[in-house]
């Protein structure tokens, strides 16, 4: 990576009295690279609660966790190997449980199932949120809008709230091998506008690839690629798609994947939790430059999720022709 795309340590110490300090690392940061780290143990420790509330729940048999299966309508519950990235055309080796605020009617795993998992998700939540709203705050500083521009955009309180927590689990793949082109995670951006990301150390795969100029190009505009391992007692942050527009394209919505493992290394099982911000379905999404027209949030997502399938259906129509050409060949 270049100099000036190195992945920094942020820390947040002495938030209010270091808030201009601290404001200027986060710009320069999301600028130039759109991933980094913030130091917040506390946070961090929480995590290991949610984290083994996560083991909990995805060692439960497939037909228990069927009971909760995902809800496209409201983007919350649980779906397995069903994540097909169109810069890979293959499903993700994993299983995830989407969870938020709103939208949970029958969808939280009952005590007797998975003892105190509701309690322990919502309180974690809402500690990724009191830390969103602090990183969101310095970006509104950084944009020019008033300070608490996007916390009213991201009300958790609203009906039309779209905070989600993804709890992640990516399957033991000891002693098997893949061939090229297969990923626990393919190459992809976020749509939403903030993501927390929370890794657990001896368990790395993800990398990020910086240098995107668009929200709407697939390709990313380098081969450069580097690891974003877990660091103890910090938190990975990167930049998602909504606030890339919302700042005119001056914020990286960064390309990322997760390597699969290799012979000798860490082939076990490998849990994340990615608290993704997004904001209120009713939100309007416009830059200070006004770059882009305006556009809610739901519209912003509807579009995203668009783009996805087209270029999904492009992929396998490819592949498809490639099938016929071999097929007709002499």
């Amino acid at each position: 990576m270049a100099p000036d795309r190195q992945l920094v340590v942020i820390d947040l110490h002495d938030f209010d009295n270091r808030r201009d300090e601290i404001t200027a690392q986060l710009m320069h940061a999301a600028e130039n690279v759109g991933f980094f780290y913030v130091k917040e143990p506390a946070l961090t420790q929480m995590a290991e609660t949610m984290f083994s509330a996560t083991a909990t729940f995805f060692a439960l048999s497939d037909d228990q966790k069927a009971n909760f299966a995902f809800r496209p309508a409201v983007n919350k519950g649980w779906e397995k190997l069903a994540q097909v990235r169109p810069s890979t055309g293959t499903a993700d080796l994993k299983e995830s449980v989407s969870l938020g605020f709103c939208d949970m009617e029958g969808l939280w795993p009952s005590d007797s199932v998975c003892p105190g998992f509701k309690d322990t998700a919502t309180a974690f939540m809402l500690e990724c949120e009191k830390l969103s709203v602090k990183l969101l705050s310095c970006f509104a500083t950084g944009l020019d809008f008033p300070k608490d521009y996007f916390e009213k955009m991201h009300n958790i309180d609203k009906a039309d709230c779209q905070q989600t927590l993804r709890c992640l689990f990516y399957h033991d793949v000891t002693g098997q091998v893949f061939p090229p082109g297969y990923w626990r995670a393919g190459s992809h951006t976020d749509f939403d506008t903030l993501t927390l990301l929370f890794q657990r150390p001896g368990e790395g795969g993800l990398e990020v690839c910086p240098g995107r100029e668009a929200v709407t190009e697939f390709a990313s505009s380098g081969e450069i690629w580097t690891p974003a391992d877990p660091i103890e007692g910090a938190i990975t942050i990167n930049i998602g798609d909504m606030l890339m527009q919302w700042s005119d394209d001056k914020l990286k919505s960064t390309f990322h994947r997760v390597r699969t493992p290799g012979a000798g290394e860490y082939q076990g099982p490998r849990y994340s939790l990615a608290y993704f911000n997004q904001c209120d379905r009713s939100a309007i999404i416009q830059g200070p430059l006004k770059k882009y027209p305006p556009i809610s949030g739901d519209e912003f997502l509807k579009a995203a999720m668009k783009r996805n399938y087209d270029a999904l259906s492009k992929r396998k129509d490819q592949a498809l022709q490639v099938e016929r050409n071999a097929a007709a060949a002499p």
